[in-house]
């Protein structure tokens, strides 16, 4: 089932840290992988990409092949000495209506693709620029630490990390996340009232050594 605008809205908001415990606590990408200015958001269906360290020709097809909303999920091999993509990408993937980039490496001209608001996330940056030789390829399922990617499944991603879930079980981990939502705002309410997370939770003070004044 594809996500419409107005579920996609509401996995952007509810956030990848409760869709992660949504999805089963699984889907989560290495935290190294964050986004270059702290309030980006995205939400989308995973177009992947793999480019060898060093190159992003297949990162330029993608991007003009890619469907509007989509999110470029790129196997860039952990790849932190060369950048595989910077501002003018950004622009191209921007003017295309894309959501989005999930970088597995170094991306480099940082200010300006937070000035532009595409949403980019990545490992970390590099000033070096890539070659555009090739190889790689499109559309082919990827592996981004201990995550597999494939097209279609959603991708979220917000200050705290990104989180994968899949084409075929995102619906469900949308609805266990807004349940999880619920609870959590019945604790918020009750904190406010004076109640304390040890009370709420059931918690058991046995094995803490507590020496008071």
């Amino acid at each position: 089932m594809r996500a419409t605008k107005f579920q996609l809205e509401e996995l952007r908001k509810l956030g990848a840290a409760n869709l992660y415990h949504g999805n089963g606590d699984s889907g989560a990408l290495d935290p190294a992988i964050k986004p270059i200015d702290p309030a980006m958001k995205l939400a989308g269906p995973a177009l992947t990409v793999e480019v060898p360290a060093g190159d992003n020709l297949a990162l330029h097809i993608a991007i003009s092949k890619a469907a509007p909303g989509s999110v470029l999920v790129v196997d860039y091999k952990e790849h932190m000495d060369v950048a595989v993509t910077g501002d003018i990408m950004a622009l191209a993937a921007q003017q295309r209506g894309l959501a989005g980039m999930v970088i597995d490496g170094a991306v480099r001209d940082a200010e300006e693709i937070a000035r532009l608001g595409l949403p980019v996330f990545a490992r970390g940056l590099s000033i070096r620029g890539p070659a555009k030789t090739g190889p790689g390829s499109v559309g082919n399922p990827v592996t981004l630490g201990a995550v597999t990617v494939h097209n279609g499944d959603i991708v979220v991603g917000d200050r705290d990390g990104v989180v994968v879930l899949p084409a075929e079980g995102w619906s469900e981990a949308l609805d266990l996340a807004r349940q999880r939502d619920a609870r959590e705002e019945e604790v918020r309410r009750k904190l406010m009232a004076g109640e304390t997370t040890v009370s709420l939770m059931g918690l058991s003070d046995e094995l803490i050594d507590v020496n008071m004044p």
